[in-house]
């Protein structure tokens, strides 16, 4: 019998796949698709949850185990194009830049808004946990959350006995192309490391040896094509992978746990939204339209939010920067950068609201003057190297944690609402990324404000599916 369900309900998937299909044959865009998929993966979730009796029901989990296949087949493909991604795109940003003199400039400006926003948000997330009263303590403690808090434990011996230098010098790329499989926390960074010096040897070939710098630069041109279409490939999976990992997500959560912790999800978000409200405040500043800026960076928000994946998202994000203006150049290194670099919401937010919920379990007082600015201070520089697909958060709060010599494990406790948090979270990484992008091609004044005000020349998400 338990048989039985489980391909009636593998079959309901498949139904919902092909309307998709149908959908995208019709030419619907691209964000409707995605949040039909979203709306109908929560609906499903709901169904299998409840009738068969709740997250443990063994046809759940047998149907989740079918289910996982393309929502976590999606996500490995989404991996698999992070690396290569990244490397190429901060390759291309040396071959296209137009200001070769202003590398050092432009790289410092773009670093220097990540790692300040990522302070504000710490800042931001350590007010949203006071305002509303956020304790680890108050949060109860189920099998999920004690095994999860037993992963990061274990996850943590890595991490401890290394000072800080040691894990600054654990940024660079012994083996480069070890850490093009990703095999370490850091390889996302190492790999940016390993491209910038790249791109530097290619702008010296350049002026001593043009004709063969030409030829490298058709070569990586090439690459950067095929390296994007295989990108685009994946994006098209998008709707079907937010399907499946809705409905897995929702089949196997804990629905009382998500509503006990209903506070967090809501502190979180207004957390988040506060950012991205600094974020318009800076293109304000630094004399641009914010509402133009809403406008055009929608349909990528809307990608990063649906699909969790910074990285997955880097193809709109230059396309987006680039339609508001930024040159070629600039707008890949701030996508990169962005996706290794100052993640206002993994990074910067997220390690924060845990730094101040979990303080009082151990004695220490989080309101004090010192405590709150080491948190500050530890947060942006341990936002170095926070991978852009899946986990980026867990290792930013791993390190600050442990920098901070708070428990590690009671992270575990919010487990259950990841996946809602992260939506939210992985949306603002990008935002702050575009903005960093933006503001530097203004203040280096590169930025084509004809294009940046332009309102005809948005980038829409399904044009590029």
């Amino acid at each position: 019998m338990t048989t039985t369900f489980v391909i009636l309900n593998i079959a309901l998937l498949l139904l919902v796949i092909i309307g998709l299909f149908i959908m995208q044959k019709k030419h619907v865009s691209f964000s409707k698709r995605v949040f039909t998929a979203l709306g109908v993966g929560i609906i499903l979730g709901f169904i299998l949850q409840f009738a068969y009796g709740g997250a443990d029901s063994e046809i759940v989990m047998a149907t989740t185990e079918w289910f996982n296949i393309v929502g976590n087949g999606y996500v490995k493909l989404l991996q698999m194009v992070v690396m290569p991604l990244v490397f190429i795109s901060i390759l291309t940003a040396f071959t296209r830049l137009k200001l070769t003199s202003n590398i050092g400039k432009i790289s410092v400006l773009i670093i220097g808004i990540l790692l300040g926003t990522t302070a504000i948000a710490a800042v931001v997330g350590m007010t949203t946990s006071f305002a509303f009263d956020l304790e680890a303590v108050q949060i109860e403690q189920g099998d999920a959350e004690l095994e999860r808090a037993s992963q990061l434990e274990e996850r943590q011996s890595g991490l401890e006995g290394k000072t800080m230098p040691q894990q600054i010098i654990e940024l660079l790329p012994a083996n480069p192309f070890l850490d093009l499989t990703g095999a370490r926390p850091t390889s996302t960074i190492a790999v940016v490391i390993f491209a910038a010096f790249i791109g530097m040897a290619y702008l010296g070939v350049k002026r001593k040896q043009p004709e063969q710098a030409e030829l490298f630069s058709k070569l990586i041109e090439a690459i950067y094509a095929i390296v994007m279409r295989v990108v685009t490939l994946i994006l098209r999976l998008t709707p079907y992978g937010v399907l499946a990992i809705m409905a897995k997500t929702v089949a196997t959560s804990d629905i009382g746990a998500i509503m006990s912790l209903g506070k967090f999800v809501i502190a979180s978000y207004v957390a988040l939204l506060a950012m991205f409200i600094i974020h318009l405040l800076l293109l304000t500043l630094t004399g641009l339209n914010p509402v133009t800026y809403m406008k055009k960076a929608f349909p990528v928000l809307t990608f990063a939010f649906t699909a969790r994946s910074s990285a997955g998202a880097l193809p709109l994000n230059i396309k987006t920067q680039k339609s508001l203006g930024v040159s070629d150049g600039i707008a890949n290194f701030a996508g990169s950068f962005g996706l290794s670099i100052g993640q206002n919401g993994c990074a910067g937010i997220y390690p924060a609201m845990l730094a101040i919920m979990i303080a009082p379990t151990v004695g220490i007082d989080p309101l004090s003057p010192s405590f709150l600015a080491s948190v500050v201070a530890i947060v942006a520089i341990s936002s170095f190297g926070v991978a852009g697909v899946g986990g980026g958060a867990t290792f930013a709060a791993l390190l600050v944690l442990s920098a901070l010599n708070l428990p590690v494990g009671l992270a575990g406790l919010l487990i259950s609402i990841e996946p809602l948090i992260d939506m939210g979270r992985t949306a603002v990484n990008v935002s702050g990324a575009m903005t960093s992008g933006i503001i530097t091609s203004k203040v280096t004044n590169d930025i084509e404000m004809e294009s940046y005000n332009d309102r005809s020349n948005q980038i829409e998400a399904e044009a590029h599916m």
